[in-house]
C-alpha cells in the first residue's frame, strides 16, 4: 500500500506541475484556451489571474514532491499538502465548474487515502 500512495501522490504532484505549466506558459496559447475552454478575448483578460493560479498549483506540486523525501515529517506533509488539493478542488468545483472535482479533487482523495492506510 506504500508503494501505491507514493504513486498516487506523485502523480497529483505531476498533475498539479502540468496546470502550472499550462496555465502561467500556454494560457492564451490554442493548448491552453482548449484545455480550459475558453475564448481567446477571455484568455487574454484573465491571463495574469491564470499565471498566478499557475503558480500556487506549482507550490502544491512542489509541497507534494518534498513530501515524497523520507522523513520524520512526510506522512504530515503528504496529509496536508493533498488536504489542500482536495479543498481547492472542491471549491473550484463549487465556484467554476463540477468537473474540477473529477481532475482535481478525486485524484486528491484517492492519494489521501491510500498515505492514511499505509500509514
Amino acid at each position: 500500500m506504500a508503494t501505491l500512495a507514493t504513486f498516487l501522490v506523485a502523480l497529483v504532484a505531476i498533475e498539479h506541475a502540468l496546470f502550472l505549466v499550462i496555465e502561467m506558459f500556454f494560457w492564451r496559447k490554442p493548448f491552453g484556451m482548449k484545455t480550459f475552454g475558453t475564448t481567446p478575448d477571455f484568455a487574454e483578460a484573465s491571463a495574469a489571474l491564470a499565471a498566478n493560479q499557475g503558480l500556487y498549483n506549482g507550490f502544491l506540486a512542489a509541497g507534494l514532491a518534498w513530501s515524497l523525501l523520507p522523513g520524520p515529517h512526510s506522512f504530515a506533509l503528504r496529509v496536508f499538502f493533498l488536504s489542500c488539493v482536495i479543498v481547492a478542488g472542491l471549491f473550484g468545483a463549487a465556484t467554476v465548474k463540477p468537473r474540477i472535482a473529477l481532475v482535481q479533487a478525486l485524484p486528491a482523495a484517492l492519494a489521501l487515502a491510500a498515505v492514511l492506510v499505509a500509514g
